[in-house]
């Protein structure tokens, strides 16, 4: 696959399970993805939660999607950086009507949004016993 037709993928399966550490613990949780394009996969959560501290403390992620149907699973591994642009943070509230009761009750600073950098890994049956290859996204 090219990283267009990788990036097209993440699109069009919007959910992902995300992988990050705590200590020498493994955590993994479904995530829906705001966008996926040249400037890496944003991902939205709350600073409040587990997961935004376990970011803070090691933003090595690695994110794995699925194309049931196609039979593709497209793992990327990276790391996340925080988005710290307001006007961009308001744009993904004002793009995602479900954020707007949590921001209107604990404040806009309860919001976390990442940038994911780093390099994908395509699966499928074809391929399932081959030397894994890696795109840059």
């Amino acid at each position: 696959m090219t990283k267009t037709e990788i990036l097209n993928l993440i699109k069009n399966n919007g959910i992902c399970f995300m992988a990050t550490v705590e200590g020498q613990k493994p955590h993994v949780r479904g995530i829906g993805i705001v966008d996926a394009n040249d400037n890496g996969i944003i991902i939205q959560t709350w600073k409040i939660k587990d997961i935004h501290k376990q970011i803070i403390n090691n933003p090595e992620v690695e994110l794995c999607f699925n194309d049931f149907k196609a039979g593709v699973q497209v793992r990327v591994s990276g790391k996340a950086e925080l988005i710290e642009d307001p006007d961009y943070v308001q744009k993904v509230i004002n793009d995602r009507p479900f954020m707007k009761p949590i921001v209107e009750s604990k404040g806009i600073d309860v919001v976390a949004i990442y940038r994911v950098k780093g390099k994908a890994t395509i699966w499928t049956m074809d391929t399932n016993f081959a030397p894994k290859t890696y795109i840059n996204l």
